[in-house]
């Protein structure tokens, strides 16, 4: 055989090359397969339900915060003890907190939708919001006739 007919042909089963790139295909398949069945139980879940799971979340906080200065204002106006100012302003800080700790973002934001079945998680803005259905407003168009 020629050097040229040796090289267009399968790689002989002892060459290291042929072997080590084997090894890491079965590995790599070794490994998504081992992926696949960690989402299948539930122990795996995409990166972007987190992130969508946190954003909602941190939204949540954020408003919450930014709604205290409005709903403790009116409470604290007519006080001039210093003592009772306090106690409105933390009880109002661990209503919030309490409602933040009992927060859930699949129930609450309808952004992330995580389940524990491993099932697709997010949903994306395309799907979340359906398009209205249009109909035609006023009279019907005439007819155009093509003339000879």
């Amino acid at each position: 055989m020629t050097e040229t007919a040796k090289k267009m042909g399968r790689p002989p089963i002892d060459e290291p090359n042929y072997n080590a790139a084997r090894a890491r295909k079965m590995a790599a398949d070794a490994e998504l397969a081992e992926l696949e069945l960690r989402k299948a139980k539930g122990d795996l879940v995409a990166s972007q339900d987190v992130l969508g799971a946190w954003t909602d979340v941190l939204g949540a906080m954020r408003g919450k915060l930014l709604a205290l200065p409005t709903k403790t204002a009116p409470l604290i106006a007519t006080e001039t003890d210093i003592g009772v100012i306090q106690d409105l302003i933390e009880k109002q800080i661990h209503e919030a907190l309490s409602e933040l700790a009992s927060y859930e973002p699949e129930q609450n934001a309808g952004r992330a939708n995580v389940t524990a079945s491993g099932g697709e998680g997010s949903v994306s803005r395309s799907e979340a919001a359906a398009t209205p259905k249009r109909k035609s407003v006023g009279r019907p168009r005439k007819a155009t006739v093509i003339r000879e």
